[in-house]
């Protein structure tokens, strides 16, 4: 199919937007691929529905691939299923309520495992039927509380869900494994530069959980790995290696000083380093963050978490480690409602004296020996050994991690990196079978409960995760796969010979099957040219001054290479070259 510049629906920029952040943002709409119509809301303009659609083309074919079934649930839903499995509470702000004229209470769904599970409860009885994959590519709604980043963080956007159903856990691992093997496969085909790293769950739910991380320095996901194993997990995830116990027997006896404005860590650290004969460090003290908790429909309780005074609580770790509760910093307010709490002088023994429940980070095994607050103005305890003069309530995975932090599989040190979530799969088990009661006949005749995962990819987030892996400084760079076109033939030469000519070769390319933007434009030949780079089609023909001389110049646009092809041969010689992989 020919598609003509000067009947495309297309108004390309030459300024960035002054809101976006990041190149995929600019480029998108610079280049005419989306516009703007409120925050996180954006329409597809012709050229960024191709590409969409591109990558659903593939998704579909490679779910198909492994026997999935594609069916479509509405966006809107009603409230009673959320309800069942508690996640009409657990979503917070990030749902879009309303109610119908009735004041019946709907939401625009962020996803669907209820509805899939209580589909497959209504068709199906018996364990012949199984097993069962089924999928859709569907509009998804979260009422982000920050759009950014243009269609990489939306309230609105495209995403692929799937679901498995087994009658057993062996048949959700194939299940698994599948899906893993297909995105592998899909990312591959789409060009894309993608880690997998081990996860968590969240409002999820289920157990085993790995998310494919498109590497990006703009990404929101920070992840890291240890490159002597091939350890790789989102810091929400990362196991804290644990440290031996020491012996309790011997150490001295805490003791409390005198710590006038030491308030924070670091005034803390000067005291110590002037008063105790020894060198401190902050990873010598132990900070105890106050926090107040409320599990979905409960009540708020204080919860104290104590980490080494060199660490940050980081708010994703915390945020993970609480799931699906909850949870605020302790303001000014609170602190005046509980005079036990003396305000930068916390220590563990009034938090367990009063029935604070107080979790501690791994790296607090018993017989480790901390400075820490006294629980008075102006006083601090030296010496206070864990497992001897107080004993947690558990541990909590809230600290930072860091770079250069050991691995948990003990391999070698960790390093850091930043990447944009494409993809996660997850072993769900039986939670939503469970909560909808899901049981067919088995083969020997009692009721089997049926296991599940659940598996999504992020198909608009896709566009942008591939414009900022391929783009450069002049514009983007489309992957064949995903390309709104095949080839883009630009007009550079007013010579009516050569417009003919061009008319020819897009003419012949179409019999070959080959999708041609033809620039025929009344514009000239420099607006082409920073259009055609800009647009990023993989392959530019320019039909310009060398017609005269019998030939034609072809761009890859990734490459950036150029060379000259004879007119007679220039169809064949371009097909030729648009089966050739073109992503670096």
């Amino acid at each position: 199919m020919i598609t003509r510049m000067s009947e495309l629906f297309l108004r390309t920029l030459r300024d960035d937007p002054a809101d976006a952040e990041v190149p995929s943002h600019k480029l998108l709409i610079r280049a005419g691929y989306v516009r703007p119509v409120g925050p996180g809301l954006y329409s597809w303009l012709p050229l960024g529905l191709r590409v969409l659609r591109n990558i659903e083309a593939v998704v579909r074919a490679e779910m198909n691939a492994i026997g999935g079934q594609e069916i479509l649930f509405p966006a809107l839903l009603p409230r009673g299923p959320y309800e069942a499995t508690n996640r009409w509470t657990e979503y917070g702000d990030a749902l879009f309520r309303l109610q119908d004229r009735r004041s019946n209470d709907y939401l625009l769904g962020p996803t669907h495992e209820e509805f899939f599970t209580l589909t497959v409860k209504g068709e199906y009885s018996s364990y012949k039927d199984f097993p069962l994959r089924l999928y859709q590519i569907q509009t998804k709604y979260r009422d982000e509380a920050r759009p950014r980043a243009g269609i990489l963080r939306g309230r609105e956007f495209l995403m692929k869900d799937s679901y498995s159903f087994d009658v057993d856990d062996d048949g959700l691992k194939k299940a698994y494994h599948a899906h893993r093997e297909a995105y592998q496969r899909i990312f591959g085909r789409l060009g894309v530069r993608y880690v997998i790293v081990s996860a968590v769950s969240g409002a999820m739910g289920g157990s085993a959980s790995e998310e494919f991380l498109a590497e990006s320095e703009i990404g929101e996901d920070t992840y890291v790995r240890c490159l002597e194993s091939g350890y790789a997990a989102n810091v929400e995830a990362v196991i804290t290696a644990v440290p031996d116990a020491l012996p309790i027997e011997g150490q001295p006896e805490a003791k409390v000083y005198d710590t006038p404005d030491t308030p924070t860590i670091a005034t803390l650290v000067d005291w110590a380093n002037s008063a105790l004969e020894r060198t401190v460090t902050a990873a010598d003290t132990l900070k105890n963050v106050m926090l107040k908790v409320r599990e979905p429909g409960g009540e708020w309780e204080l919860l104290g978490v104590g980490v080494p005074g060199d660490r940050e609580v980081d708010d994703k770790r915390l945020g993970a480690a609480l799931e699906p509760a909850e949870y605020a910093l302790l303001d000014d307010a609170d602190f005046a409602k509980y005079p036990f709490l003396a305000k930068g002088y916390i220590g563990p023994k009034a938090l367990l004296a009063n029935g604070v429940r107080y979790l501690v980070d791994p790296r607090v095994v018993d017989g480790t020996s901390w400075i820490t607050g006294a629980d008075e103005p102006g006083k601090h305890v030296v010496g206070l050994v864990a497992g001897r003069d107080f004993v947690p309530d558990g541990t909590i995975e809230a600290a930072e991690v860091r770079e250069g932090d050991p691995s948990p599989d003990g391999a070698g040190p960790l390093v850091a990196a930043r990447g944009i979530e494409i993809g996660h799969v997850f072993q769900l088990g039986r939670k939503y079978a469970d909560a909808f009661e899901v049981d067919v006949l088995g083969e020997d005749g009692k009721p089997v409960r049926l296991t599940m995962g659940s598996y999504g990819v992020g198909v608009s987030r896709l566009v942008a995760v591939i414009a900022e892996q391929h783009h450069d400084e002049i514009g983007l760079r489309w992957p064949s796969s995903v390309a709104p076109f095949d080839v883009h033939v630009v007009i550079a030469n007013k010579d009516s010979a050569a417009r003919a000519g061009a008319e020819e070769l897009a003419a012949d390319l179409d019999r070959l099957g080959h999708e041609v933007l033809l620039d025929d434009r009344q514009a000239s030949p420099g607006v082409k040219f920073k259009d055609a780079e800009l647009l990023g089609m993989p392959w530019i023909v320019v039909v310009g001054r060398g017609w005269a001389d019998g030939v034609v110049e072809l761009r890859n646009r990734f490459t950036g290479e150029t060379r000259e092809i004879p007119v007679d041969a220039a169809a064949a010689d371009i097909a030729a070259a648009l089966a050739s992989p073109n992503v670096r």
